[in-house]
């Protein structure tokens, strides 16, 4: 796995998670009782962008075992995120 793979894999989780932070403050200071909505409609974009990001790499990937390894540290920098958004904003 290339630097320029685990850079654009860390440059794709700032920006989902500056996404949810500025989000998360928007809808606060607008319309508090929508969090839980907002919650669910990110957690859900987040994980369909992370599986279609997965499936396409191992799709195009030529190398299994660089598939396996690109798919574990994607996965692991989701869970990573979710537990992050989880500690910080709840």
């Amino acid at each position: 796995m290339s630097i320029l793979i685990i850079f654009l894999s860390v440059f794709f989780y700032v920006l989902l998670g500056t996404a949810y932070v500025k989000g998360y403050d928007f809808v606060k200071s607008h319309a508090p009782g929508n969090l839980v909505n907002f919650y669910l409609i990110m957690a859900t974009i987040r994980i369909l962008l992370v599986a279609t990001i997965v499936a396409v790499y191992v799709l195009l990937s030529k190398d299994r075992n660089d598939s396996i390894h690109f798919a574990a540290m994607f996965l692991g920098m989701y869970v990573v995120t979710m537990v992050v958004t989880l500690i910080l904003k709840h």
